[in-house]
């Protein structure tokens, strides 16, 4: 008898007016090496504004979107090792990745050019079937594309870990921009930079805003914790912040100059450049 996957029912966009709406569908067929997951959470990333959208010209409707998802384990295959039913575990941007090139090998699947995405992705480990997200109440995943939630971590604030936390985190890490004490300039404040903030914080830097709105100035300094807040387009605060800061993690998405960023590190300072 021919094995059927997991009936699920999710949210999908069936064109680029960009309404979701219930639709049901099947999984893929849970193999060995799988972790079935019940969704309990899943953030919402601009990414998924543009697949619902089709902004990018390459989605496969109906989309159901979302690859920030953390869920409790229902099942795992046979040669699962990692996880076992009941544990939180959580899932990011892709689900697969050819497992053989260099970035592979390395732990840098992110760059590997045969990379699935968890949502709109072309699966051809699995006949080609196109990837369903987490804005669905039941996802299959390989368990060497799944990570633990730790249980300390409220599962609806680590979903957004998974997709803009780790943006920022991996960066700032290697690059140096997690030294206690030194002084860190956060670019923009939006979905990456205020996660930047959170991180600058917890890694004991002092940490300074720097943005085109003065309405961030509030948000910035009162509730997320930052210490300084410079207003790029003044001309004095930019002077006065000049050779202040030890890294940079510029996330601005859209066209900006960075020129004018490189006057505010202190000789040896690093920036990090996001979303360009």
């Amino acid at each position: 008898m021919e094995q059927v996957g997991l009936q699920a029912l999710g949210w999908a966009a069936r064109d680029a007016t960009g309404v979701l709406s219930p639709y049901s569908f099947s999984t893929r067929v849970p193999g060995d090496d799988d972790v079935t997951i019940k969704v309990l959470y899943c953030g919402i990333c601009h990414t998924d504004l543009h697949f619902i959208k089709n902004d990018w010209r390459k989605t496969i409707y109906p989309v159901v979107p979302g690859h920030e998802i953390v869920g409790i384990v229902t099942g795992v295959g046979g040669g699962v090792k990692k996880f076992k039913a009941g544990d939180t575990v959580g899932v990011g941007y892709y689900v697969d990745s050819c497992r053989a090139c260099d970035c592979c090998a390395s732990g840098h699947e992110n760059y590997c050019a045969g990379l699935v995405a968890t949502c709109n992705g072309v699966d051809h480990r699995h006949g080609g079937a196109v990837t369903r997200g987490g804005f669905a109440d039941a996802v299959v995943v390989d368990e060497r594309y799944v990570v633990r939630v730790p249980a300390n971590l409220p599962p609806d604030r680590a979903a957004p870990l998974l997709c803009a936390g780790v943006t920022v985190y991996a960066p700032m890490v290697r690059h140096g921009l997690n030294s206690p004490g030194k002084r860190l300039g956060v670019v923009g404040l939006g979905g990456l930079g205020h996660v930047a903030v959170k991180f600058g914080k917890a890694f004991g830097m002092k940490v300074t805003v720097v943005s085109t709105s003065p309405g961030k100035h509030q948000e910035a300094i009162d509730i997320l914790g930052a210490d300084e807040f410079v207003l790029s387009s003044d001309a004095e605060q930019m002077k006065a912040a000049t050779g202040t800061m030890d890294g940079i993690i510029d996330t601005v998405s859209a066209w900006h100059p960075i020129t004018p960023l490189l006057a505010l590190l202190k000789p040896m300072g690093q920036i990090v450049v996001l979303a360009r």
